[in-house]
């Protein structure tokens, strides 16, 4: 219970397409130094990984992201990166055990992207929300505007986000948690 003195601690996981930003939404939160499994775009991934919106893009993770970030004093979030590429997504199963919930970072240039993360959490009926990734500071589309596109209903929040900025990415995580509480209230028939 919240005032108890203990603390809480939850796992979320954070995806998205590659190069959507989901390294950079960890690292502008993390309390701690983030751990990334980080290695070099080769000439190996040409014709594979498609670099046009992410010319200057120079790594990529193969593994996971890490960061850990105390959003109060009794609250603490664990965040797992997933990498982006489809040929890596056989890792995601591994990375949502025991995770409350998820957020799917979007690239509204690449917005195609996003529609197998947005349904691997379908799928498995786990909590998510959608962070618009602002690149260049703005998102040339409405939050509505992608929920149509991504054929979303009301319930999944759908929120801009420049995920360099600590002060975007922390409402993200605050509505991650909101959706998995009121998950849990329906499940237990609280609501």
């Amino acid at each position: 219970m919240p005032g108890d003195g203990r603390t809480a601690s939850a796992k979320i996981v954070v995806a998205g397409g590659f190069g959507a930003g989901k390294t950079t939404t960890i690292g502008a939160v993390s309390d701690i130094p983030p751990l990334r499994t980080e290695a070099r775009i080769t000439t190996a991934s040409q014709g594979i990984d498609d670099l046009t919106h992410v010319r200057e893009k120079s790594t990529t993770t193969v593994a996971m992201d890490f960061g850990r970030v105390s959003l109060a004093d009794d609250l603490v979030l664990y965040l797992f990166g997933t990498p982006g590429q489809d040929r890596f997504w056989f890792m995601w199963d591994d990375l949502v055990q025991g995770a409350i919930g998820a957020v799917v970072v979007v690239d509204t240039r690449r917005l195609a992207d996003s529609f197998g993360p947005v349904d691997y959490f379908e799928a498995r009926g786990l909590p998510f929300v959608v962070a618009l990734n602002a690149f260049d500071g703005h998102s040339p589309y409405t939050p509505e505007q992608v929920r149509q596109a991504l054929g979303l209903g009301l319930a999944v929040p759908v929120l801009l986000c420049d995920a360099r900025r600590r002060t975007d990415v922390v409402p993200v995580l605050i509505s991650v948690v909101e959706q998995a509480l009121l998950a849990h209230c329906r499940t237990d028939g609280a609501v």
